[in-house]
């Protein structure tokens, strides 16, 4: 009796040991945010749960930054990653975490379903569950911008590419950036913050050969061109030849009219 209970006391032990190991395993799939890793804030310290240091082959972009901002008014951004692990499209692509010094953030309207809150804080935004599964890496956001007074916001963002495994490792790729707006007129223009390499590449083309019409030419003026360049050979091959057996002193088929005019130019009589 004393052996069976010890027996099972060992395996529930073993068991949750087993799951806080897989727990800490298992990446935020649903959104990070805060000291979760012990190195300081996400948004701040980076993914380093997935590797140590930052990669600048990850190119992080914060699109439609202000150059200033004006209080209480709502700007629409997008972060995107480009770099990293290729996307499996089956399974989590990536995810970031978000925070201002300032304002307020919120999903941009039509995509609220891919970001929320960390803790409730409305100063801080993360991906969500289907945000992970992005197959494009890319999420939309609102900053609402503090009142008037409020002088420069910082922004502080990190975000991770990952293979879509499910276990956080140096596979993955992460990076982030630090920027920042100060109160000011707001002429509408906007700007484009990232940090990595810059080096993007683009996708492959899906066709190697390139059709007429997509070159801005129709068919018809396609081949009418054709035929107009086929003349103009035919007229210079034309002019070649009367040039060479027409005009020629010497060739013997040329014509009895000019082979006269030669006989009596020679003579030195008129006609």
């Amino acid at each position: 009796m004393k052996i069976h209970q010890l027996t099972s006391q060992r395996l529930l032990v073993l068991a949750c040991f087993a799951l806080l190991l897989a727990g800490s395993s298992q990446a935020y799939s649903t959104g990070i945010g805060g000291d979760e890793d012990g190195e300081g804030d996400v948004s701040l310290a980076g993914c380093t749960c997935h590797s140590e240091n930052p990669d600048n082959s990850v190119t992080l972009i914060l699109d439609g930054m202000p150059y200033h901002y004006v209080g209480g008014t709502d700007y629409s951004l997008t972060i995107q990653m480009i770099g990293g692990p290729d996307v499996d499209t089956s399974s989590n692509t990536g995810g970031f975490s978000l925070r201002v010094s300032q304002g307020t953030l919120g999903g941009a309207e039509g995509f609220e379903s891919e970001t929320h809150h960390w803790d409730d804080d409305p100063a801080t935004l993360t991906h969500s569950g289907s945000g992970a599964e992005n197959a494009e890496r890319t999420w939309h956001v609102v900053w609402t911008a503090p009142e008037s007074g409020a002088g420069i916001t910082t922004f502080w963002l990190a975000g991770n590419a990952v293979n879509g495994d499910g276990v956080p490792s140096d596979l993955d790729r992460w990076n982030r950036l630090i920027t920042s707006v100060d109160e000011g007129g707001d002429d509408g223009a906007t700007r484009t913050v990232f940090s990595g390499n810059g080096e993007i590449t683009p996708p492959a083309p899906s066709e190697t050969h390139v059709d007429l019409h997509e070159m801005g030419a129709a068919l018809r003026a396609h081949w009418l061109g054709l035929l107009g360049f086929g003349a103009v050979i035919l007229v210079i091959i034309f002019c070649g030849l009367l040039l060479r057996y027409g005009f020629s002193r010497h060739h013997v088929g040329r014509s009895n009219l000019l082979k006269l005019r030669i006989k009596y130019s020679r003579r030195g009589d008129q006609l």
